[in-house]
């Protein structure tokens, strides 16, 4: 099958990469639509030590199982089922599992993938391609108020304009918390302003460290300095970046300032199914481009640029 691949040196597109075999318990999946996500660019860089094929976000047809013949969207982690972490019912934090485009898994980037049919959930019948291939990220965002006390009245701030910060801004912005988001560029202000979100550019606005929760969204090594400028004393810092880069951090003032530092990753995406298809959240204007799989790597080159949002990418 064609496949777009990362081989440890360069990103290029297979013509005959081999054909995804599932495993017990797992399914076959014909992608229909996959989304860039900044993880894949850090995973280009050398975050995760990751080969093969890229990609985690993904919206596509399952070819088997009970629920062959349905669209569906999927979780990325696969746990082995069977570790201590498997047992204290944190599958996401398997000590084994693979992880869609990202650990030991081919990822979605590609004509068909494999996933365990346990992992998929079926798109409702109303929702386009173009907004259920958000699923993965949105449900991230999601998993913010799954790890914070979230109260209204609550002072919350969002670092980062991108593709994970317009979707944890509007997912604050439906329940009614009313978050700031900080970022750099003019246009992607401009997007989430217009859906009633507060928004400030980075130059204009001068730390105050008052914020009770600040969400880093950055997607930079230096995104949890930046947030320790935000954030009052006993307050909460939500890090959803991941990184190749390491930036050195004074970490005193985390500790003189008594600030709790949470780190986020997946979430659930039954609830990010729902939110989208009961039109809570807004995804076209966040479609920066579409490319076919052919020319994948330009896609990501695309991904890359500082104007863009969400490029996709389509087998």
């Amino acid at each position: 099958m064609k496949a777009c691949i990362f081989d440890g040196r360069q990103v290029r597109v297979d013509p005959a990469w081999p054909e995804p075999r599932p495993g017990p318990g797992e399914v076959a999946v014909r992608v229909l639509l996959a989304g860039v996500c900044r993880t894949d660019l850090e995973i280009v860089k050398g975050y995760m030590r990751f080969a093969g094929v890229l990609g985690h976000e993904f919206v596509g047809v399952a070819m088997e199982g009970r629920l062959a013949g349905r669209r569906v969207v999927g979780e990325i982690n696969c746990p082995c089922g069977a570790c201590d972490m498997c047992a204290r019912g944190l599958p996401t934090h398997c000590r084994r599992r693979t992880v869609l485009g990202i650990a030991g898994r081919d990822g979605c980037f590609a004509e068909r993938l494999a996933l365990p049919e346990a992992n998929l959930h079926a798109v409702p019948g109303g929702l386009a391609d173009r907004a259920a291939v958000f699923a993965e990220p949105l449900a991230a965002a999601i998993q913010v108020g799954r790890q914070v006390d979230l109260r209204p009245g609550s002072k919350v701030l969002v670092l980062g304009d991108g593709r994970l910060g317009q979707l944890v801004a509007q997912v604050l912005q439906a329940w009614q918390l009313a978050p700031l988001v900080i970022g750099k560029s003019e246009a992607k202000l401009g997007v989430l302003a217009a859906l009633g979100v507060r928004t400030a550019h980075a130059g204009a606005v001068r730390p105050a460290k008052d914020a009770d929760i600040v969400v880093e969204c950055t997607g930079t090594a230096g995104g949890l300095g930046a947030a320790m400028e935000f954030v009052r004393p006993r307050g909460t810092i939500v890090l959803k970046s991941t990184v190749a880069d390491t930036a050195g951090l004074d970490l005193a003032p985390i500790v003189v300032d008594e600030v709790t530092v949470i780190g986020s990753r997946c979430g659930p995406m039954d609830a990010a199914l729902e939110m989208l298809q009961r039109g809570q959240i807004t995804t076209e204007p966040l479609i920066t481009a579409e490319f076919p799989l052919d020319e994948a790597p330009a896609a990501l080159a695309a991904a890359a640029r500082p104007e863009a949002v969400k490029v996709l990418i389509r087998p």
